[in-house]
């Protein structure tokens, strides 16, 4: 619980550094942005619990986490965001838009179009199905925009965390730690998801469990260690 508070604390002094949160559809690429950094996702109607009070954090995310990648924090929000215009985008370059996808399919037709989530690529999508990249790209139009009307209205935060690509970097870190500390799978969260929580109506066992809009670490043990450097980050940001 402590260390649910103080992650929290340090979200409102990243929340104080960037004059509040901001929501994708009203970003782009000539707003001031890091070059790399871990980004910090809220929604709407789900709340803190026993941490305090407050929207809860529902994805955390970063880029780069390979040797050599260019990808830039924005670069990475803008696959999330999808086009500018808020009409498309590409749930094949994020795995975010993906999940919210299924999720609004689920709750509302019963399930997302067959090709969703389905190779990676519309090319590779329509080959499998015996159909033409037209008509794939015809079918998830519409769940394209409602991802990006659902995402683009999502507040967030980011932290500057200007260090190499790589796998271990702090980015990776801090990512890693903030989803297990407030993931659910493993043991009760602080801050559990509400119950109309749109991730509830998800196909992947770990969004359910976890609360949370992300695929991986939601099952392991935080390290604490990852809030000194959340800290210093802040700390050093210019």
């Amino acid at each position: 619980m402590a260390d649910t508070v103080r992650f929290y604390e340090l979200l409102g002094r990243i929340r104080e550094r960037v004059c509040g949160c901001r929501r994708l559809a009203e970003c782009n690429g000539r707003m001031d942005w890091p070059k790399r950094g871990v980004y910090f996702f809220f929604e709407a109607g789900e709340e803190r619990g026993r941490s305090g009070t407050g929207s809860r954090v529902v994805r955390v995310g970063t880029h780069a986490l390979t040797n050599g990648s260019k990808t830039t924090l924005w670069e990475r929000l803008r696959q999330h965001r999808g086009t500018e215009d808020g009409c498309g985008g590409n749930h094949r370059s994020s795995i975010f838009r993906l999940l919210v996808g299924v999720s609004l399919a689920r709750r509302r037709d019963g399930a997302p179009p067959p090709s969703w989530g389905n190779g990676s690529d519309t090319g590779t999508a329509a080959r499998g199905l015996g159909l033409t990249r037209p008509e794939v790209k015809k079918a998830e139009a519409d769940l394209e925009r409602r991802v990006s009307a659902t995402i683009g209205q999502m507040p967030f935060l980011w932290l500057c965390v200007p260090d190499a690509p790589g796998p271990e970097s702090a980015r990776g870190r801090i990512e890693r730690g903030a989803i297990a500390l407030l993931s659910s799978a493993v043991s009760p969260a602080a801050d559990p998801a509400s119950g109309n929580w749109l991730g509830a109506h998800c196909d992947r066992p770990a969004v359910c469990a976890s609360g949370l809009w992300n695929n991986n670490h939601v099952d392991e043990r935080y390290d604490p260690r990852f809030l000194y450097e959340m800290e210093a980050c802040i700390r050093t940001w210019r």
